[in-house]
């Protein structure tokens, strides 16, 4: 054990993962802590990354690198993808689980994972770290709290409203956790700036455009938590020339292959009413501090403007609450219909339960609006096919948690928890 390790709520996935799995490949993206997890649950390790000596053994004797004390690791992995083939077919012999961690910071390409691994490799997503993992959140109110009707208060935390815009420009890297914010806002230009120079071009396939995928990350910036399209987005990159809409599918596919881009797709329910669903995924990159490197942004400009700030703390929340559901084994969703119905979250449950979520800086008349659209959805979906929502939440950015007189739960960010 490290005792300079960040505990992650992902641990327990990987305990369990390698109970139960002969191999766990724990991907997203870079700096999010994905080497000093698999460490903690690992007894060997080859580092692809850093040594080129075990990706020239890889391409010569792959089979001989997963010799070892197990589990063992073996980092950025698609470096040396030739492994893959090889870590499934150890992973045949004698079927034991915990043998091998793969961690990766880009999706290979298909054809290279072609040969599935399905019942041999369990596959865990990483994400920069919440803000229950950084210590700013105090967990009071877990997933399953949301999930259990019963929930009722929680105490109003110590950190305000100029804690989250720096929590949000700092982001959730753990490389940042213990440096100031404008050291740590550096920390996020210079990793977009490596996005765009080194880690799109890594993935081979048609060349790109680093000045391009550049000015498609700040115009995915200023469309955060919103349903733009990829022609809005082509003509927002601006210039004489903006992008071809193709070229920006393209772009966003690569940044998605490199973990930096997760959009929140649209809720796929029955309804009661004649309105008809919105398919559009909302926009997000995987951490608000990509979204204010991109923008030039800071505390100061953030405070000034909390319009924009609000659409950054949806995606902060976003963030949080895709560690969270993820750990109680939920996806998350949106909603949007035509008769202008909209609600940020929907997160459901593999048994089928589920919660809708409105994300909100905070005041009466916000919370107000905010709950009224929660129980306009509890009333417009067909509960015979969904079932009645567990709960019906908002989440704020700072004050107490509690339940109103319509059953609506209000819980600022900073209480919740896995």
């Amino acid at each position: 054990m490290n005792s300079r390790y960040l505990p992650r709520v992902v641990d327990a996935e990987m305990v369990a993962g390698l109970r139960s799995m002969p191999a766990v490949v724990l991907e997203g993206p870079r700096a999010c802590g994905k080497t000093s997890t698999g460490r903690e649950h690992a007894r060997s390790e080859v580092m692809f990354g850093s040594d080129p000596s075990a990706r020239t053994a890889a391409e010569v004797e792959p089979a001989g690198l997963l010799e070892g004390p197990e589990p063992r690791l073996l980092d950025e992995w698609q470096l040396a993808p030739e492994v893959w083939n090889q870590v499934r077919a150890a992973c045949d012999d004698g079927r034991r689980p915990g043998r091998f961690i793969l961690t990766g910071s880009a999706a290979p390409a298909d054809d290279i994972t072609r040969h599935s691994g399905a019942g041999r490799i369990m596959r865990i997503r990483m994400r920069p770290m919440a803000l229950f993992e950084t210590g700013l959140s105090t967990g009071e109110v877990s997933m399953a709290d949301l999930f259990d009707v019963g929930t009722r208060f929680a105490d109003r935390p110590a950190a305000g409203l100029r804690d989250l815009i720096e929590a949000a420009c700092r982001g959730g890297w753990p490389g940042c956790v213990h440096l100031d914010t404008t050291d740590a806002q550096a920390y996020s230009a210079s990793y977009l700036q490596e996005v765009c120079r080194a880690d799109i071009p890594l993935l081979g396939g048609p060349a790109r455009d680093p000045v391009g995928v550049q000015r498609l990350l700040r115009s995915l910036a200023r469309n955060v938590a919103t349903e733009a399209s990829q022609r809005t987005l082509a003509s927002d990159t601006g210039g004489d020339h903006p992008m071809d809409p193709r070229t920006v599918g393209a772009y966003l596919d690569a940044l998605r292959r490199v973990f930096v881009v997760e959009d929140v797709p649209a809720w796929s329910v029955q309804l009661r009413s004649r309105a008809h669903l919105r398919r559009a995924a909302k926009r997000h990159l995987v951490d608000p501090s990509l979204a204010v490197a991109a923008l030039d942004g800071g505390p100061q400009r953030l405070w000034s403007d909390l319009t924009t700030f609000g659409l950054l703390f949806e995606s902060m929340v976003v963030r949080d609450l895709r560690v969270y559901a993820q750990a109680a084994r939920g996806r998350i969703a949106h909603y949007r219909d035509s008769s202008g119905l909209e609600v940020d979250a929907i997160i459901e449950r593999g048994d089928g339960a589920w919660i809708a979520l409105e994300i909100k800086l905070g005041g009466d008349t916000a919370i107000d609006r905010a709950a009224r659209s929660l129980l306009k959805l509890r009333d417009t979906v067909e509960e015979r096919q969904v079932g009645a929502p567990a709960n019906l939440v908002v989440v704020t950015a700072t004050g107490y948690g509690y339940r109103r007189d319509d059953g609506v739960l209000v819980v600022p960010l900073t209480a919740l928890g896995p």
